[in-house]
């Protein structure tokens, strides 16, 4: 890896931080768009999506909570699996084809999420617990297989379901992506695999472009341009990842 292609990397990793911890987000799905588009390899890409993820989320949690958007009981029952699943799902090393159809598979549904405009509810309503549970476990399997958080799937299903509204399903959302970044990356250390240097050089950038993005996003910062933009990446990475299987 050269200095060019780490500076690329690092720039990208800022801008994403910045952009998805304004909408209570950690940027795996980003960094591993972003990673994909500069030629890293499969392997270097999940664990580093991981421990980025783990950071910002950290920042994140901090500026929801501390903005009184987070409520523990729209979040336990998501919780119990999640962590255990997030585990399982980061011990298991999926053959580089095989992760990378996956992972194009979420970023491309990432994309559509995205690009449906989203407005809060006018109603919300506690989820059934023990849906909530099965959802959240097989959330955090995914998250753990895929190096993302998990995120990218909960808050449009607190959404649409009518469980939560913006900021409340992005509080919860990061506190989760916290907890299933945590686990998976246990995983992913418990299965043999180690965790690329790549992933400390871009931790700074990390933290810069999260702190700043989480602070806006968790009080008046506008998302719906920033949905756009993110979309775009993603389709971009998703389809390349899905076309060269």
């Amino acid at each position: 890896m050269d200095s060019g292609q780490l500076a690329a990397a690092a720039a990208a990793v800022a801008v994403v931080a910045f952009l998805y911890s304004s909408v209570g987000h950690a940027g795996a799905s980003g960094y591993i768009a972003s990673l994909t588009l500069l030629g890293f390899a499969p392997d270097a890409i999940k664990p580093t999506a991981l421990v980025l993820n783990i950071l910002v989320a950290s920042i994140g949690t901090y500026q929801f909570v501390r903005a009184g958007h987070f409520s523990w009981s729209l979040f336990w029952p998501f919780a119990v699996l999640a962590m255990p699943a997030a585990f399982l799902g980061g011990y298991v090393k999926l053959p580089a084809d095989v992760f990378k159809v996956l992972v194009g598979v979420v970023l491309l549904l990432s994309a559509l999420r995205l690009l449906v405009r989203q407005g809060d509810p006018a109603e919300t309503h506690a989820p059934p617990r023990g849906p909530a549970i099965i959802l959240g476990g097989i959330i955090g399997l995914l998250s753990g297989l895929t190096g993302t958080g998990g995120g990218i799937f909960l808050t449009p299903l607190l959404m649409f379901a009518g469980w939560a509204r913006t900021k409340q399903a992005g509080a919860t959302s990061v506190v989760f992506i916290l907890l299933n970044s945590t686990a998976g990356i246990v995983g992913h250390a418990a299965g043999g695999h180690g965790v690329p240097s790549i992933a400390w050089l871009l931790a700074v950038a990390a933290v810069v472009g999260g702190t700043l993005g989480s602070y806006l996003g968790s009080r008046k910062f506008p998302v719906r341009t920033v949905q756009v933009l993110l979309a775009v990446v993603l389709v971009i990475a998703g389809t390349k990842l899905v076309m060269l299987w």
